[in-house]
């Protein structure tokens, strides 16, 4: 068959509406195009005019799977605009509250979204009749994650604890006696969700990217790092904007982003896994060396063995600072704005989220910019489609269209998250 076009208005498992376009011309791929159609949200928009206090609750709204990540990145961006960092048990609290995104998202996309297309099945409802053991261990994982969000940052769905140069409210040692019964609990079913995800067949699809992600010294990166690739960019949080492009393209509500000095990239956790393979903590490495898995992964659909190491270190990494926590006397440092603007970035679950204030002297928002990572990852999705279908062209048209679902969903694209640009063009006429 030379000539065939594949349409799929609405794209399943993955967060938001999205709908994808591929063009095959004489055998040849003519054309891809993801297309998000979900409706702009104004949220640079909603940002402007109000006190830099209100930008970590109204950039929770933007996401209800990642709002930690995003109230992360305004923190990081303000405080950076006013010189003012929180360290000591703040700093570690916000790392634990990370680790409960993480482990809620990885769990929810690796079983619940992209499990079903490695296994055969339409949907994780119908893979449960036949595997209700994982199930209901992913659903007790989750149920984890969720619980630490609550507990840190008040209630588990846009939380509403975090604040510019801390919390409101710290919790007691003894309240997190329980999270880490749970989590070791969790830390051992998060090594099997390993061993399970690496025992599924994967397409034999690598490719050359360009990876990118923040790096830290010391840590696996949550909060604070260089931006970093494995083809040799190496900038400050504040040289984003010098760096990286968005670019309007007609069919996509969603902002495409690339490097000035090329193209592409690829963020997520694949990227942070290759780029900081040996901050991970040993319990991680171990598993890894174990089941053979190489330190740099070049195949996106192996992305679902990396989500599970990530849910590894995210239990891990949560033990630890629950171990060695102890309540600070502030909840928060003292916030004395001034009028500057701020860069600021963290490890979202999907990769980079970066965020840029600019503050008057009163403390007022006057312009907001923020790039979350599937806006960053879509140019590199369109590109994996063309060099996938190739070599797949004459299947049957529901085995290829399932394929290209499934290799979108290598990404774990939060359509939602990605459609906040503002960048109007208005014409009047008279």
């Amino acid at each position: 068959m030379k000539n065939r076009t594949i349409k799929v208005d609405y794209l399943a498992r993955v967060e938001g509406e999205g709908a994808l376009y591929i063009k095959i011309k004489n055998g040849e791929v003519d054309d891809v195009k993801l297309k998000i159609f979900e409706p702009p949200r104004f949220f640079e928009a909603f940002l402007r005019d109000r006190k830099y206090s209100e930008a970590p609750d109204i950039t929770a709204r933007i996401c209800g799977i990642c709002p930690i990540a995003y109230q992360m990145s305004a923190v990081n961006a303000i405080e950076n605009a006013f010189g003012q960092v929180p360290g000591g048990q703040i700093r570690e609290l916000r790392r634990l509250i990370y680790c409960g995104e993480w482990i809620e998202s990885h769990t929810l996309h690796l079983y619940m979204l992209h499990a079903p297309d490695f296994l055969g099945y339409p949907d994780v409802v119908h893979m449960a009749k036949d595997f209700p053991e994982v199930v209901e261990k992913a659903l007790k994982l989750k149920r984890i994650g969720n619980d630490i969000v609550k507990t840190i940052g008040g209630r588990e769905i846009h939380p509403i604890n975090v604040k510019v140069g801390g919390f409101y409210k710290v919790p007691q040692k003894k309240d997190l006696k329980q999270l880490r019964e749970d989590l070791l609990w969790a830390r051992d079913a998060a090594i099997d969700t390993v061993k399970f995800t690496s025992t599924l067949t994967f397409p034999d699809f690598e490719q050359d990217y360009e990876f990118v992600s923040l790096c830290h010294d010391i840590e696996y990166p949550f909060n604070e790092g260089r931006i970093k690739s494995n083809k040799g960019l190496d900038i400050s949080v504040e040289e984003y904007d010098f760096n990286f492009i968005e670019e309007h393209v007609e069919y996509s509500h969603a902002l495409h982003s690339r490097l000035r000095a090329r193209d592409n990239y690829f963020l997520g956790p694949i990227a942070r896994y290759n780029l900081n393979y040996d901050k991970l903590s040993p319990i991680v490495k171990q598993v890894a060396s174990d089941l053979k898995l190489p330190r740099e992964i070049n195949n996106p659909f192996k992305s679902i063995i990396v989500r599970g190491l990530e849910t590894l270190y995210a239990c891990d990494e949560a033990i630890r600072i629950i171990d060695q926590y102890e309540k600070p006397d502030e909840p928060s440092i003292q916030i004395n704005p001034i009028e500057a603007t701020g860069n600021g970035a963290s490890e979202a679950p999907r990769g980079m989220l970066y965020h840029r204030y600019r503050i008057n002297e009163e403390g007022l928002i006057m312009d907001a910019k923020i790039v979350p990572p599937t806006s960053q990852n879509q140019k590199t999705i369109e590109k994996d489609l063309k060099h996938f279908i190739p070599s797949r062209v004459n299947l049957p048209e529901k085995e290829l269209v399932l394929q290209c679902e499934q290799a979108v969903r290598n990404y774990d694209p939060c359509i939602s998250c990605a459609t906040h640009f503002l960048k109007l063009h208005v014409e009047k006429e008279n």
